[in-house]
């Protein structure tokens, strides 16, 4: 039995990734295009790439209090290799902790596809979602922040997206969910970054299964960073967290 792959061709002295010769990509074309050929199977525009570079920067880090920068720490204390502690921060990674973009990027495509196929405007099918979410209770992921009030990175993600030409019908629902939040809610909730991720990769026709991959592929230097930084700057199993601890067991009890 022989496995099939439509990744790489490996043959001795030869590489051939996506049909591309790997010693014709390296020093031609920089890596965010190459890992935008391997997840569409060709190399990018101009503009897709530039936008595919700037989402995995969006995603590269967000200090040392994600779960993943504290895993990531705190393996690195016990005095494990790097790629391990590295490891141990991609594992906490999920629903909670980078998952946004997956399940905004599934909610935005699903949207538009009842807005084309219920015939209804933008502004109609944003109403209605919002509407269910709330039925529901229901969050919609991609919108509100814990730490930012106006995500700096969406802005910028966004006004890429306009000057790259790659703006589409999943923005556009975005930012009119944006609009319609506070009218049904009474909160103030800005697109963040996963949002905006979530918008702009299904419009450059992303599958959502795919929204995890980018803040993966992201957040992985990101965590490098703080895994070599404590290795090399802090002492092994340092006090990071307030060890203090209330016991809520069973009372002292004497064996039987």
């Amino acid at each position: 039995m022989k496995w099939t792959t439509k990744i790489t061709k490996v043959e001795p002295n030869h590489l051939v990734t996506k049909g591309y010769r790997q010693e014709d990509l390296i020093g031609n074309v920089p890596y965010s295009h190459v890992v935008y050929l391997l997840l569409k199977g060709e190399l990018p525009s101009d503009e897709h790439g530039k936008m595919m570079d700037a989402i995995l920067t969006a995603c590269i880090d967000h200090g040392v209090t994600p779960p993943s920068s504290i895993a990531s720490r705190v393996v690195a204390s016990g005095g494990v290799p790097l790629p391990t502690a590295v490891a141990a921060g991609i594992l906490s990674i999920g629903d909670a902790h980078g998952g946004a973009i997956e399940k905004g990027a599934k909610f935005l495509q699903d949207g538009i596809y009842r807005m084309v196929h219920e015939g209804k405007t933008i502004g109609e099918i944003a109403k209605i979602l919002v509407a269910e979410s709330r039925d529901k209770k229901k969050r919609i992921l991609g919108f509100g922040h814990r730490v930012h009030t106006k995500d700096p990175r969406t802005k910028k993600l966004f006004i890429l997206a306009d000057e790259l030409k790659i703006s589409g019908s999943h923005i556009a629902l975005s930012k009119a969910i944006q609009k319609e939040l506070p009218k049904q809610t009474g909160k103030n909730l800005p697109i963040n970054v996963d949002g905006a991720i979530a918008a702009i990769s299904s419009d450059m026709g992303f599958d959502w299964k795919l929204g995890k991959a980018f803040f993966l592929l992201g957040r992985v230097a990101g965590l490098t960073a703080h895994v070599y930084e404590e290795q090399t700057e802090q002492k092994p199993m340092r006090k990071m967290f307030n060890d203090e601890s209330e016991y809520e067991g069973p009372v002292e009890r004497n064996l039987p």
